[in-house]
């Protein structure tokens, strides 16, 4: 059982990739971990909680943040990291696509911080962190998007807006935008998608979890939506 004065770090995505590596960082910080994914497997480690759901569902938000207050009394920190992409021409996109794309992109993000705001405000302060991506801000002819776009740009401004309603009350709002990153979810890619990016190659999931870990570390910072994308946000 941890105690209550052990900061506590909420992982969305947490099974692979980026997710799975945002939990071994915030373990090295000392955090308390709750890890949720659909397929999430337990852990050995007691400071680490898993939970199984898949996010779009508002139930698995309300189990996440109920099992991890019940077990280690708090959450500091979320972090809005599940999200998938369908890339797809704007005309072909079907209604199962829309529906699962903003069912985690957005809906997942909704539920689940909605619950972790209101324990933050009862804590005196916290951090969100979403997981955005530069194809938000600047569309890209190689890459169909458009869902993408409406999801993450919706994330990104929702990031700010959410930094200065609680700007005050010591909660802050960040988000990550990434290029492409070296994960199972693009594998097979790599070569391909590393031209897409003015410094020549896709990053690492190191390259996002050190984002992350200095805007943990950043009391300042809040509204930023900081890009880990190779230089792809300058332009091409």
């Amino acid at each position: 059982m941890s105690t209550h004065s052990q900061k506590v770090a909420v992982i969305t995505g947490a099974s692979q990739g980026i997710g799975a590596g945002l939990v071994v960082a915030y373990r090295k910080l000392g955090y308390a971990v709750v890890a949720t994914s659909r397929t999430i497997a337990p852990s050995q480690d007691p400071d680490i909680l898993t939970v199984q759901g898949d996010i779009a569902d508002r139930a698995t938000a309300e189990r996440v943040i109920a099992t991890g207050l019940e077990q280690f009394g708090r959450i500091d920190t979320l972090v809005n990291n599940a999200g998938i992409f369908i890339s797809n021409a704007f005309t072909d996109f079907t209604e199962e696509d829309y529906d699962a794309v903003l069912g985690v992109n957005l809906a997942g993000f909704f539920r689940i911080t909605q619950l972790a705001t209101r324990q933050m405000l009862t804590q005196g302060g916290g951090h969100v962190v979403q997981i955005t991506s530069t194809l938000a801000d600047q569309a890209n002819s190689n890459v169909k998007s458009v869902l993408a776009a409406l999801t993450k740009g919706g994330l990104q401004s929702a990031t700010r807006a959410l930094a200065i309603e609680y700007a005050t009350r010591g909660i802050r709002s960040n988000a990550v935008a990434l290029g492409t990153i070296k994960t199972p979810m693009t594998a097979g890619y790599w070569d391909d998608l590393g031209a897409l990016h003015p410094v020549g190659r896709i990053g690492e999931v190191s390259d996002v979890v050190d984002a992350v870990m200095y805007l943990e570390n950043a009391p300042f910072v809040t509204g930023e939506i900081l890009h880990v994308d190779g230089g792809q946000i300058a332009g091409h």
